[in-house]
């Protein structure tokens, strides 16, 4: 279940209840406590719930939890609809690396081709771990718990050992000089993907262009194409398109 999923199903739980403990949390959507309390930091973050001693409570005004109920649901939308025009550019026997993130798994559970991938992501391997036809390589190393990716020096080094057919990379921010992450080992990986791969995509929502992270993984230089789903603000546009980026908007109202 992704986590817009979870977050929906909580606040459907707390409609009835008003107030739901941690525990509870993980006994009604069988995650692990670290997952909660993800999902919970998120709710309360973006206005969904108030914390409470042990869990979570609704606010006081109902249409506060209408309204996150509607940016989750149309968030999810429109990175499904991301996921599903990166899906368009893969072929059978290709062999990908899918990057950490939510997009990304989304394109994930969309695969139905005989494909290799390669990943550090937790979550995208299980996303394919249903899928026989795919063959599955999960990097290794120590397990990063709040960005749910693994990582070892040694083993992204062996990156340099395979060249990919595609490459789907995620962001945490597009950045005037290059595209950045949260964390310094993730943006190590994406940096060698990239220069291993035939062709670079980047999946990112329009949020992204609003954003900052601290460590810069891609010049603008080494992607390919772009697939958002608003048109990019113009000094960024105009950024990326002197670098050679192809940039794909999907709209929300594309079947």
């Amino acid at each position: 279940m992704h986590q817009e999923e979870r977050l929906l199903k909580i606040l459907e739980y707390l409609q009835s209840r008003n107030q739901l403990s941690n525990s509870e949390i993980c006994d009604l959507l069988n995650i692990s406590r670290d997952t909660a309390r993800r999902d919970i930091i998120k709710l309360v973050h973006e206005g969904g719930v108030i914390r409470t001693h042990g869990g979570i409570a609704l606010p006081l005004l109902k249409e506060e939890i209408r309204a996150y109920k509607e940016r989750v649901t149309s968030a999810t939308k429109q990175k499904m609809l991301i996921a599903k025009a990166a899906s368009e550019y893969i072929a059978d026997g290709d062999v990908c690396f899918m990057d950490v993130s939510t997009t990304i798994q989304l394109l994930c559970g969309q695969l139905d081709k005989n494909l290799t991938v390669y990943t550090h992501s937790l979550d995208n391997a299980e996303a394919l771990s249903a899928k026989s036809e795919i063959n599955i390589n999960l990097l290794g190393g120590k397990f990063n718990h709040e960005n749910r990716f693994f990582y070892d020096y040694d083993t992204a080094m062996q990156l340099n050992e395979v060249f990919f057919d595609k490459a789907f990379l995620g962001a945490a921010a597009i950045m005037e000089d290059g595209v950045y992450f949260a964390n310094r080992d993730d943006a190590l990986v994406k940096k060698l993907v990239s220069r291993r791969a035939r062709e670079v995509f980047l999946l990112a929502d329009f949020k992204k262009f609003n954003l900052t992270s601290p460590f810069k993984g891609l010049n603008f230089s080494e992607i390919d194409i772009l697939i958002t789903n608003q048109d990019a603000p113009k000094h960024s546009l105009l950024m990326l398109q002197d670098s050679g980026v192809e940039v794909i908007k999907v709209l929300e109202e594309e079947k």
